[in-house]
């Protein structure tokens, strides 16, 4: 006994004195995280922070997701200034959202991406994105590591994927059936905007403007040109380009 208490003293020394000196550490590294933070500010971890980031972005979400379809809200948007502006566009309702939340300004983030990248489909990716963190925020609460939460999520994209390309049609042999395609994906596309009252017009305005491009995804070969006067039917796609003004001679004013 006497033996066992001589070797295992210095041992319980070296274990207290080391938890002495992690408390120590983790004193100090919370005093120098105060003194980051602003005056009046708050400081979150573990589960509580987890919750109110989830949190912050599930409510982006509910936001944006009672102006989806057809019969989707419109939102009044009020400035600092006083003035007001009314739309169900996604990406301008999350440009005009002020947020201090990490995962709600991720959010905003991929609606604006998704905007640049694709044009459409700002309010559905945003929504989607809301659901999935909401049904990780189910399984946290019944204490799912987050590690394999993500590993099943990653997974179930996996699935996803593999069967969007198995039901998908290619029709690029097929020249009928591949320009209807296009219709129907540009009729799809201007259901929800103010176009709707000539949408068909309009529809083969954007089919024949991309086939013009025979493949070249550069926007900046697409000038819009606005003309005061006339109605939307007036509208129409031009095989080549449409100069403002004439050119005027380069060539110097000879003399006779």
């Amino acid at each position: 006994m006497v033996r066992c208490f001589g070797a295992c003293w210095p041992r319980a020394v070296r274990m207290q004195n080391d938890k002495e000196k992690n408390l120590k550490i983790a004193k100090r590294m919370e005093q120098a995280a105060s003194r980051i933070l602003k005056e009046g500010g708050s400081q979150e971890r573990g589960d509580d922070a987890r919750l109110s980031t989830l949190v912050g972005a599930i409510a982006i979400s509910d936001m944006v997701k009672t102006t989806m379809g057809p019969k989707g809200m419109d939102k009044i948007l009020q400035s600092v200034s006083g003035g007001m502006n009314i739309t169900n566009d996604g990406a301008t309702i999350l440009k005009s959202v002020v947020v201090d939340n990490p995962a709600a300004r991720v959010l905003i983030d991929i609606s604006r991406v998704q905007d640049e990248t694709v044009g459409d489909g700002t309010t559905s990716v945003c929504v989607l994105a809301g659901e999935i963190l909401r049904q990780a925020q189910q399984l946290l609460a019944k204490r799912m590591h987050p590690m394999t939460i993500i590993e099943g999520f990653r997974a179930a994209t996996d699935v996803a994927l593999k069967t969007l390309e198995s039901i998908a049609v290619d029709h690029r042999q097929d020249a009928t059936a591949f320009h209807t395609d296009l219709l129907n994906i540009a009729r799809t596309t201007l259901s929800s905007k103010i176009l709707t009252s000539v949408q068909e017009h309009f529809a083969k305005m954007a089919v024949k403007c991309v086939l013009n491009l025979e493949g070249d995804t550069n926007l900046k070969n697409v000038q819009i040109i606005k003309k005061p006067g006339g109605t939307l039917l007036d509208s129409y796609v031009d095989d080549g380009f449409l100069p403002r003004q004439a050119y005027r001679s380069l060539l110097p004013q000879g003399n006779i």
